[in-house]
């Protein structure tokens, strides 16, 4: 059976300890996470390994929801690993592993996220579309933030 995992890079325009920074403050994860048109207006982050964490998201019209998980892997600024489940989710939604990779560039930093595994193909292309419109949103505040 197919592996149902999501893989996406992004060469992003700063430093690891930069984008990893980003990538781990709350305040700055609310400014760039979920999907084009959310807001994020509570996120508890605190990457420690066994930490748990809890984002909530709110579409442009509908509800807010929120996703949890525990954190994995935290390695200062080279790798964040942290599961990743909804609350009250979908029937087609299962437990992920997120693991991000950031490595140095020299003025940039590439960016690998390996998230799964997916239980239908519905589900991993609703996290790519979350995802890419996430990093998106997060390149075009780092450039703006230079």
């Amino acid at each position: 059976m197919d592996q149902l995992t999501l893989e996406l890079a992004r060469v992003l325009p700063a430093a690891p300890r930069v984008v990893f920074r980003v990538f781990t403050d709350p305040s700055e994860l609310a400014r760039w996470w979920g999907p084009d048109g959310f807001t994020t207006p509570s996120v508890d982050f605190e990457p420690r390994v066994g930490a748990t964490y809890r984002i909530e998201m709110v579409p442009p019209e509908g509800d807010p929801f929120h996703l949890t998980g525990e954190f994995r892997d935290v390695e200062p600024p080279a790798r964040l690993a942290f599961t990743f489940v909804w609350e009250n989710p979908d029937p087609d939604d299962v437990e992920t592993l997120a693991a991000l990779s950031f490595r140095d560039l020299g003025e940039s930093t590439d960016v690998e996220l390996t998230q799964g595994t997916f239980k239908t193909e519905a589900r991993r292309a609703l996290h790519r579309d979350g995802w890419t419109d996430s990093f998106n949103k997060l390149a075009t505040l780092i450039s703006a933030d230079r």
